[in-house]
């Protein structure tokens, strides 16, 4: 497998990586071990070099389906994530930071505990990656959402366009997540718990860039990202068919 050399990575940010996408070599193609805030290592660094069975992923997804909703889609209230076409490097990082400890989510780690080995996490997550984004998810709804949703899109393409993309179709490569049809309270509440220190797992620059904003402007970052669309992934979901 390919590696990339990102010693630099967090003094020249992310913007320098905007045109340094890395190819797809060996089995799953994610070249991320160079990565200084990832701290890969143990069953998480072999994870992301193994191959998915997504038949496989979708018996493990029985565990995770009765919060998380047959399609993946999660709740519109922003309790549960949506997972459906989540980038496969970017679920096996937090599930195996949550097995770890190294992510806080009480709810979460009993379900987490329970993957086996590597295999399990690179097969669960390749199932959720393929999934169809649902088009119906949890947005900003109030009187000032059009204002909310301007002030929010000059913010994104000021800092936040770079690495989680045009239509927030992130990076699978350097654990960028997608968050077009994320829930607007799960992406608000994320984004407040990372600028406050919450979310020990949290990529640095990501830390650095947030910090300086206050409530309202996370409130409008998040309305617009709720608001994105992201061109062939979007689509009416299908429940997923039940296994004996």
């Amino acid at each position: 497998m390919n590696k990339l050399v990102l010693a630099l990575f967090l003094a020249t940010g992310a913007a320098a990586l905007a045109n340094a996408e890395p190819s797809a070599p060996g089995s799953t193609g994610i070249g991320i071990k160079n990565y200084p805030w990832q701290a890969v290592a143990g069953e998480k660094s072999e994870a992301l070099e193994r191959k998915g069975n997504r038949k496989r992923g979708e018996v493990l997804y029985a565990l995770c389906r009765s919060c998380h909703q047959p399609s993946a889609g999660g709740h519109s209230d922003g309790s549960v994530p949506q997972l459906a076409g989540q980038h496969s490097s970017v679920l096996i990082k937090q599930m195996a930071d949550i097995r770890a400890g190294l992510r806080d989510s009480p709810t979460m780690y009993p379900f987490a505990a329970v993957l086996s080995d590597p295999q399990d996490l690179a097969d669960l997550a390749a199932y959720l990656e393929g999934l169809c984004i649902p088009v119906d998810h949890g947005r900003y709804d109030a009187q000032d959402a059009v204002q909310q949703v301007a002030k929010g899109r000059a913010l994104y393409e000021n800092e936040c366009r770079v690495c989680h993309g045009a239509n927030g179709e992130g990076s699978r490569y350097r654990l960028y997540p997608v968050i077009a049809g994320q829930h607007y309270k799960y992406l608000l509440q994320q984004m407040t718990d990372i600028r406050d220190g919450k979310r020990r797992n949290a990529n640095p620059e990501m830390v650095r860039i947030i910090s300086k904003y206050n409530d309202d402007q996370l409130i409008a970052i998040s309305a617009y990202q709720a608001s994105l669309v992201m061109p062939g992934k979007m689509c009416k979901a299908k429940a997923p068919a039940r296994k004996p």
